[in-house]
């Protein structure tokens, strides 16, 4: 018997129909004889439904009171389940953030998990219960409702599972796996066996949209088995416990793989793209100690989260420019901050662009093997497609592009690196 940790998405749980098709796979898991605890998102759109809400009714909104209104969808996906669930004969009951409870801290609709009372959770289970959860949501220290930032309910899984000391927390998605890219672009792009945490780390940060960052980097440090799974499989489909989908292990584990034959280990397992970022280059920033930390510090107390940095070589007349991406949602506030701080901070002009892609190449293999980058530059010269910012990893190369050329990069790259033929991705 294991304890295992389910987490459903917005398209699983989007509508009565979809709901029971969740409630039969968790039956399933419980019928199998292990204790299950399930937690899940809101349905498709009803987040953003609710955002619009708060927007409509005061566009500076209180972000405590957004936290109250966004959270209500999660709390009605995990009371449904819970009915569908009692429905099919199985005991069931929800157990909301504020219940558990599900310590948070930091900001309103920005909150991080810090603790999970887990003892309550633990005996109902044992006594033979599915718990369900919704995800996304936590408690204050002041007792009030909290949020963890879109896509939060993977975080909440992987917490849940890390609290309950669970086998494995299985995310289920409207996809099968992880995939060496998006199948949508290159049409012989194959699912992956299994990544290591460092590898969906980087994959999750540079674009890929199977799991959210933080709870991948949860997931690490916690050191939780996770499975990728579709739950739009048939009824007769293999159950997850025969491992259809896509783990997410420690390198220790992955090399246990590799030994018996399961996995082969690759030079680069997958690439990556993103067209939500932002370009910002400052012009004649003072090149001298400080001055780069006066541009980042204000961002970094508004929360804007800035990725790729890097600082031309200093001109003569003591000035450099500085160049960096922001998400494109915090473009227009980024922008604002900084022409706030533009005497201090003492630059010239700046300079956006939003018609950017980056696109990324990672893989462990890149720790012991040279080349990888120049074979990157080199397939996308070819092809004509111009590179216009560089950052790397230990495991990642990423570039900026023209965002028309993203498709065309990603498949340049994927053949590549051998990634069309299936040998090397199984």
């Amino acid at each position: 018997m294991a304890r295992i940790v389910m987490k459903f998405g917005g398209t699983s749980m989007a509508g009565t129909e979809r709901i029971r098709r969740v409630a039969n796979i968790v039956r399933k898991q419980q019928a199998a004889g292990h204790e299950v605890a399930v937690v899940v998102s809101a349905m498709a759109g009803e987040t953003d439904r609710l955002v619009n809400f708060c927007r409509e009714a005061n566009a500076l909104y209180d972000p405590a009171e957004y936290d109250v209104v966004v959270s209500s969808g999660e709390q009605v996906t995990s009371g449904l389940l819970a009915l569908t669930l009692q429905s099919m004969g199985c005991k069931a009951r929800s157990w909301l953030g504020w219940q558990l409870p599900v310590h948070t801290i930091e900001a309103h609709a920005k909150a991080r998990i810090e603790s999970i009372e887990s003892d309550a959770l633990i005996a109902s289970m044992q006594a033979g219960e599915i718990a369900v959860i919704p995800g996304f949501q936590g408690i204050s220290d002041d007792g009030r409702i909290t949020t963890l930032g879109r896509g939060g309910s993977d975080t909440s899984a992987v917490a849940v599972a890390a609290a309950l000391h669970a086998d494995r927390c299985d995310i289920y998605t409207d996809v099968d796996g992880v995939y060496t890219t998006d199948p949508r672009i290159v049409a012989k792009a194959h699912k992956l066996k299994a990544v290591t945490y460092e590898e969906m780390l980087e994959l999750a940060s540079v674009g890929a949209k199977v799991l959210q960052t933080r709870s991948v980097g949860l997931a690490m440090k916690a050191g939780v088995r996770v499975q990728v799974l579709s739950s739009f499989l048939g009824d007769d489909a293999i159950p997850a416990d025969d491992l259809p989908g896509t783990l997410i292990v420690s390198d220790d584990e992955m090399n246990q793989l590799v030994e018996k034959g399961d996995m082969e280990r690759q030079l680069v397992t997958g690439i990556a793209h993103d067209k939500n970022e932002a370009k910002v280059i400052l012009t004649r920033v003072p090149d001298k100690p400080g001055a780069v930390a006066h541009i980042f510090e204000p961002l970094a107390a508004a929360s804007i989260n800035v990725d790729m940095i890097i600082q031309n070589v200093g001109r003569d007349k003591g000035e450099t420019d500085v160049t960096f991406t922001v998400p494109q949602a915090d473009l227009a506030r980024a922008q604002a901050l900084l022409e706030d701080k533009r005497e201090e901070i003492g630059f010239n002009r700046i300079i956006t662009d939003s018609k950017i892609a980056k696109i990324s190449v990672v893989g462990v293999g890149m720790k012991s093997h040279a080349g990888v980058a120049s074979n990157m530059f080199r397939a996308l010269s070819d092809r004509g497609i111009n590179i216009q910012a560089i950052s790397t990893s230990e495991i990642k190369v990423s570039v900026l592009i023209d965002e028309d050329e993203t498709e065309l990069a990603v498949r340049v790259l994927h053949t590549a690196y051998g990634l069309d033929t299936e040998d090397e991705a199984a």
